[in-house]
């Protein structure tokens, strides 16, 4: 069409391509607007803020799950942690966090308790709501790094955090009565 234009280039027609060059020019604004706001949108709606990168962060490398205790209810406790092995299995056991992808992994030791070897998983820090803690959620992905968890993940209040500790817990309910789970670690 344009060439249609400038080959048949008149006086008589100059006001077409006039008309015909400023309609173009209009859509090519319109359509870099667009193009610049979805792509703001989309860059907004992805980001961590910096609280969550702050976080993230510190998660960076490897744990020590030094120790598993229960709170707010008395008695004595065993468990099935992230319907995996007893809690005795994750004492010492070794995490793994790599904030670069988002993926991490926690080593139990082989015992006559205990199925050892490697669990991988991918996670994030959720940031609070209003009044709430930060939480790391996870689920379990396989070495290729694929969902084998059906979507279904674990939620862990982040109680503190710095370079060298950090503890963790989950409210669960055992008889109807609200326990804490609460895992200490150390940054190895």
């Amino acid at each position: 069409m344009v060439s249609y234009f400038f080959n048949n280039l008149t006086t008589r027609n100059i006001p077409q391509i006039v008309y015909f060059l400023n309609i173009n020019l209009i859509l090519m604004i319109k359509r870099s607007l667009l193009l610049f706001t979805v792509m703001g949108l989309l860059l907004s709606s992805c980001s961590v803020s910096k609280s969550a990168r702050t976080q993230r962060n510190l998660f960076s490398g490897t744990w020590n799950l030094d120790n598993v205790y229960y709170e707010n209810n008395t008695g004595n406790f065993k468990s099935t942690i992230f319907n995996d092995a007893e809690d005795i299995c994750f004492e010492d056991s070794e995490w793994f966090f790599r904030d670069n992808n988002s993926t991490g992994r926690y080593t139990i030791k082989q015992s006559s308790l205990c199925q050892g070897g490697d669990r991988f998983f991918r996670w994030s820090v959720v940031e609070p709501q209003q009044n709430y803690q930060s939480q790391l959620q996870f689920k379990f992905i396989d070495e290729n790094r694929k969902d084998i968890s059906g979507g279904y993940g674990y939620r862990l209040n982040i109680v503190s955090l710095s370079e060298q500790s950090m503890t963790l817990n989950s409210n669960v309910s055992v008889d109807g009565k609200p326990v804490t789970i609460v895992y200490e670690f150390s940054k190895k």
